[in-house]
């Protein structure tokens, strides 16, 4: 069912990224650095990198455009085995962001109201039911909600950072005024750059969202490139928006040491005003908002991985089965279930520690999948190249390997973590290939 378009591609690419993180992470980047410049350089270098990662993978969305997404890449160059280890998983780590998400917004429920303290597991299957029966109903219906959402949440960060803007800064504002402690030395600035950067990277992570969709889109040879290299430009434009407003109201010291910019900027800018008291209300409200429409975006992508592995006969056929309104209901019953599961026994922490070495794994097997097919399959039709190719893909390659380098060197238990989750997968592709081969007539 072809109903999708442009507007549902930007949508879900935006409700995908943007989360909690740009509310936090400025404070992050800014104690790192200390200088406003530096500040905005790395968040412009992070919003270029993950423009060449999208060039890229739009590149081959484009010319293999099937439900499924990375699974898909992976299997045309690899082979199924390999193909099914990917799409296992971009599953789990699907199903952990389901279940972060729906706890995450359960807390801020919470926060909201008092009456639902200490029942947050509940609230959180509560809430994961209830996008679940939305999807269920049907593609349209969801659609709708998601893209309501997504414009929600821009409009309410526009808001606050016309807010900052047209408050009165301080003669120590952290635009003009560096902090006193900033890296000085050459080596300094460039290990406090790496450390900035790869928080920074965190926060543009969900921009691949658009590739689950491509059977569903009108016309996904074009609006895919347009959703996700459009999405991530108008996501950049945002991120840097958000920080010069954080910029701008607060000094440099209390944005380094601020847990909650975003809280602490609308408290600055509600000061003199009578919801001075509303600011922590308002900036609980938003962190629901995006909470939410990421659970929405990523409860679109899931079943779509499970239904493409599916139907090429690497798990049960009932996974494909499709609705008449456009969801593939039995994925999503699963997809749901699984995430349910995870809040229920609160194990999903476990899998958001290793969703990193899932995530940067997946990247730089899809990397090395459009060098793998370009010259394999040179005389096949892409609608669109990647831009700067090879270089640009080669720097995001290269780029993600070190960050898959770095978090095993930082955590080694949630390394293995994830090595014995990916490991899972061998026997259950054997079995899955064994009974799909007995159940095929000879």
């Amino acid at each position: 069912m072809r109903i999708l378009g442009l507007g549902f591609g930007l949508a879900v690419v935006f409700g995908s990224t943007v989360g909690v993180g740009i509310l936090r992470l400025p404070g992050t980047v800014a104690a790192q650095l200390g200088n406003s410049w530096l500040i905005l350089a790395v968040w412009i270098a992070g919003g270029i990198y993950t423009v060449l990662g999208a060039a890229s993978i739009a590149e081959l969305a484009a010319m293999l455009p099937q439900a499924g997404g990375f699974y898909v890449y992976a299997k045309r160059a690899f082979g199924s085995a390999v193909g099914f280890t990917v799409g296992w998983g971009d599953w789990l780590n699907n199903c952990a962001v389901l279940a972060f998400g729906s706890v995450a917004a359960a807390e801020y429920l919470s926060a909201l109201t008092s009456r639902m303290a200490g029942h947050e597991t509940a609230v959180a299957l509560i809430l994961l039911s209830s996008l679940t029966l939305m999807h269920w109903i049907g593609l349209r219906l969801s659609s709708v909600v998601l893209q309501l959402s997504s414009s929600a949440t821009a409009l309410t960060l526009i808001l606050l950072a016309g807010a900052c803007f047209f408050h009165r800064s301080t003669s120590d504002s952290a635009l003009h005024h560096p902090l006193a402690a900033a890296p000085s030395s050459t080596l300094a600035i460039f290990a406090a750059l790496i450390v900035a950067f790869r928080a920074v990277i965190v926060t543009y992570d969900g921009w691949y969202e658009a590739i689950y969709f491509a059977e569903e889109d009108t016309n996904p040879a074009r609006n895919l490139p347009r959703a996700m290299i459009g999405g991530v430009v108008l996501i950049v434009a945002l991120y840097l928006l958000m920080n010069v407003a954080f910029l701008l109201v607060m000094p440099m010291a209390e944005l380094a040491a601020s847990k909650l910019p975003a809280a602490d900027a609308a408290q600055i800018v509600l000061a003199s005003s009578s919801f001075a008291h509303l600011s922590g209300k308002f900036v609980t409200l938003l962190s629901l908002l995006t909470l939410i429409s990421l659970v929405n975006s990523v409860m679109l992508g899931a079943p779509r991985i499970l239904f493409a592995v599916g139907r090429d006969g690497l798990f049960t056929e009932r996974v494909t089965a499709v609705s008449a309104t456009g969801t593939p209901r039995p994925a999503l019953l699963l997809s749901s279930l699984a995430a349910a599961v995870l809040i229920a026994s609160g194990s999903f922490e476990n899998i958001v520690t290793v969703a990193a070495f899932f995530v940067a794994s997946i990247y730089c097997l899809n990397y090395v999948a459009l060098f793998t097919l370009r010259q394999r399959e040179p005389a096949t039709q892409r609608p669109f190249r990647a831009w700067g190719y090879p270089w640009s893909t080669g720097i995001v390659l290269l780029g993600s390997f070190l960050f898959l380098v770095a978090a095993i060197h930082g955590d080694p238990v949630a390394a293995l973590r994830a090595f014995v989750l990916l490991a899972i997968s061998v026997p259950v592709y054997l079995w899955m290939t064994r009974r799909s081969s007995a159940s095929r007539p000879d």
